[in-house]
This record gives C-alpha cells, structure tokens and sequence, in this order.
C-alpha cells in the first residue's frame, strides 16, 4: 500500500478551522496521512548574512531573508500545544495518521507527551544526529526527507537508524522550489533503497504545469511514501500554494497507486510533457542521477534552512546538530 503524506505545512494561514477543513478534504481525497509543522518564531535564528543576503557571479550565495520579517510571518502562523492536541484528534477522527515535523531539540520533550506514533525530520536535519538520536528514543517510526543532505550524513544517519532497530523511511527530495521534472533525479531512489526498504519522495514540484506527474513517476519507481503539500486556497493565498496539491490530485495518487505496472506505464507514456516525446522511456529526463552533486540553489537553501531553527537555552541558541545540554 503506498503511503500518501498530505502536508499541510502553513497553508491554514494560522487558521485551525481552515486547518480543519484540509484535514477532512484530504482524507475524503485518500490521504493516508496528515501532518502539521510545529514551528515556532521564537525559535528562529538570527544570522547577519540573511539580513542583506549575498549574490557572487550570478549565483545566490546566502539568502536575503531578514530575520525580524520573517519572525513576523511565521508568528501569525503559529499553531500551539492545545492546537497540536486538536490537530491529532481530528486525523484520527477522519481517518488520518496525525504527523507533525520537529525542528529542534527542544521541542521533543513536549511531543512525546501528544499521541503522535510517528514523527517527521526535515531535509535540513537529516545529518542532524543528535535530534535524530532523540527522537528516536521516543517515537518507533521516523520520515527523514533527505534533500540537500550530503551522501555521508545519509549514510551516518541510516547507520544510527539501523544500530537503534528504528523503523524508518527515507524521502528523496529536491530542495529546489519548486522543482522542475528535468531536475528530479529519480534515480535517487535506488541509492536510498540499500538503506532501508522504505523509500519514498517529497514532491515540490509545480502544480500548475506538472499536476501530479513527479509524484506518479515515484510511484512506479517503486516509491512506498508520496508527502505532497497540500491546499484547499488558491495557490496564491499561502506561501507553499503553487506546490500544493488538492483533493482531486489526491485521487489521481490513489488511482494510479492501484494500477498494475503495464497499466500504470501507459498512463505515464500519455501523461508525460510533450518535449519527451524523443526520449525512451518518455520520463528518461526526470530519472538522473543515484549519485550526484548539490546544484547552487540546493547549496543556497541548505545554508540558510540548515539551522534556521534552533533551541533557545540560557546560554545562547543550541542547533540541532550540535551535542550539547539543552
């Protein structure tokens, strides 16, 4: 059975009732899980070389993104502890596995007092062992998204994983929004196969023009977990709007899932951009390559979301990776 994350992320706009009515759609639409992000603003860090950002022969080196705008966008968008109680009681109350995604070390002592059985680690933490090592303490099942980790944290953190007996999956993502087909790199899922059987993709490809195709085309890789974001607005009224899917795309995603292999290829061969036509199979573009290299956006976003959030202590902000008493 292919697993199917619906990614609500903070296309509720801080709004539980909206919040609410994705839940339900999503599971009217097939999900088979739903997952919040707990975030909160007072955890961001402030790092001088966002504030101005920094571009060097064409190429976006650091991020502009000022720290006190956007501590003012993420506090409006905050869902608290209550919330996060409410949240879990609504996917269980449609059906819905309830997840969430931690991002820092301090906030695991409060999620393990919520009934979540199953947790998410964010692309940027994957390499991030020390929150990895306390999540694992708690929680039997962990989803590390794995895009712009480098092949040797990958390894480290399988290798943590496997030691501890953890039930785990691995979602091969590109950290490029959104992501274009030619720079899937499917082939990805070969590689993140030989270390643990349950490999999946997080998909931030662009609605609008690729519908659902990426998603799809890892299912017939051989994908076992699809995270799509996930929206019931206009793309235009959240942040994460144009890579979020709907409850129609949802459906498409069950669909499919339940195709045998011939039919599932001739649905793809039908489906894919016309400016394939050329290749065999059709898809060849978007399969790349098991092992490559971070592109320059991947290296710019892995410098400014690696470490974005951190865990406040007396002593200063404690990231993730860092092995110190919080």
């Amino acid at each position: 059975m292919i697993q199917i994350i619906a990614e609500f992320c903070q296309n509720h706009n801080g709004d539980f009732g909206l919040l609410t009515e994705m839940v339900n759609q999503a599971a009217g639409g097939g999900a088979t899980h739903g997952k919040m992000q707990t975030i909160f603003a007072d955890e961001l860090t402030h790092r001088p070389e966002f504030e101005t950002g920094l571009t060097e022969d064409g190429q976006v080196k650091y991020l502009h993104r000022p720290y006190q705008q956007e501590y003012e966008r993420l506090k409006k968008l905050e869902l608290g502890w209550e919330q996060h109680l409410r949240f879990i009681e609504i996917c269980h109350r449609a059906g819905l596995i309830p997840m969430t995604t931690c991002f820092t070390r301090a906030q695991v002592p409060y999620l393990v007092q919520m009934p979540f059985s199953v947790v998410k680690v964010a692309s940027y933490d994957c390499g991030s062992l020390p929150l990895i090592r306390s999540l694992a303490q708690h929680f039997e099942t962990l989803y590390l998204s794995t895009g712009a980790t480098l092949d040797l944290e990958i390894e480290a953190t399988a290798g943590l994983l496997q030691k501890l007996g953890k039930d785990f999956s691995f979602l091969h993502c590109v950290t490029s929004y959104p992501t274009a087909l030619e720079d899937l790199n499917l082939a990805r899922l070969e590689y993140l196969r030989q270390f643990t059987p349950q490999v999946g993709f997080s998909d931030h490809s662009l609605v609008n023009r690729d519908g659902v195709y990426a998603s799809l085309l890892a299912i017939h890789l051989g994908a076992t977990v699809i995270e799509r974001h996930f929206t019931i607005l206009p793309a235009n009224l959240s942040k994460d709007g144009p890579v979020s899917i709907r409850p129609e795309h949802l459906r498409e995603l069950v669909s499919f899932a339940k195709m045998n292999p011939g039919d599932r290829t001739e649905y793809l061969i039908q489906k894919a951009p016309a400016r394939w036509a050329e290749c065999t199979p059709p898809w060849r573009s978007a399969l790349g390559l098991a092992n490559r290299e971070l592109t320059p956006t991947e290296w710019a976003n892995r410098r400014y979301y690696r470490g974005r959030f951190a865990s406040k202590t007396p002593q200063g902000m404690v990231y993730n990776w860092e092995d110190q008493a919080i």
